[in-house]
């Protein structure tokens, strides 16, 4: 393995298909963000805590451009780090994945890494815009999600190794298993402690938007990894003469 080759790979499609999920973002998700926040603030002006004044709305809107200027930057830094994980995870297992050339096999791990680390924790503790919850519980909130991830994670590497060891006609037991073994997990994890208060329409609405986004990150970091794993082969052995 070409080392160097291969960290500036895998940060390279991390990078990038971090800032096009940034970009997405913008586009997709960032209108939802402006309305639940919009309606945050009503809350505030009618309970009496914030004044609806042109200040305000100044510090208010230079606030959001802030957020919205950096959102790029973050889904730049963020995608570089799973972008890392993917790279990682790609090179010890592409020799087993089935595909006959590199961007299928990025596609199908990518696939398998959306599913496992996103869809299905997402399934269970879906997104909401960040005005919906209680500020008390974020760190709760945090701790449930991320164990989600963990245990659907490392439970699909644990039931792959089953796979692996049993015969071709009985293999679909291993995937049974994981379906049954997530199945309970969705049941004996705690539900998500916060009530949500904003319109459904928007929150579900805010959820697809958010999926959308996500899955495109996924599809660039396999055709960007795929591509340059092809065409750079940093898991060709240097030749000496």
């Amino acid at each position: 393995m070409k080392t160097l080759l291969f960290i500036l790979i895998v940060l390279i499609s991390g990078a990038l298909a971090g800032t096009v999920h940034g970009i997405v973002n913008l586009g997709i998700v960032e209108p939802y963000l402006d309305q639940a926040i919009g309606i945050e603030n009503q809350n505030l002006f009618e309970a009496g805590k914030e004044e609806d004044t042109p200040q305000f709305w100044a510090e208010y809107s230079a606030y959001r451009d802030w957020q919205k200027g950096g959102q790029v930057l973050a889904g730049a830094i963020l995608g570089t780090s799973i972008g890392a994980l993917f790279g990682i995870v790609y090179a010890f297992s592409r020799q087993i994945l089935p595909g006959n050339n590199d961007v299928k096999k990025t596609f199908l791990l990518a696939g398998i890494m959306w599913f496992t680390l996103y869809l299905i924790p997402f399934l269970k503790y879906p997104a909401n815009p960040p005005t919906v919850g209680d500020g008390e519980t974020v760190v709760l909130r945090a701790i449930l999600y991320l164990s989600f991830i963990a245990i659907s994670g490392f439970g699909a590497v644990g039931f792959y190794q089953v796979y692996k060891r049993l015969k071709q006609n009985i293999k679909v037991l291993a995937l049974v298993g994981y379906a049954a073994f997530i199945g309970m997990t969705f049941v004996l994890m705690p539900p998500n402690p916060d009530e949500v208060t904003a319109p459904m329409d928007l929150v579900n609405e805010f959820r697809i938007m958010s999926v959308l986004g996500v899955t495109v990150f996924w599809i660039t970091a396999a055709v960007i990894l795929g591509m340059l794993w092809h065409k750079l082969r940093p898991d060709s052995e240097i030749s000496i003469k």
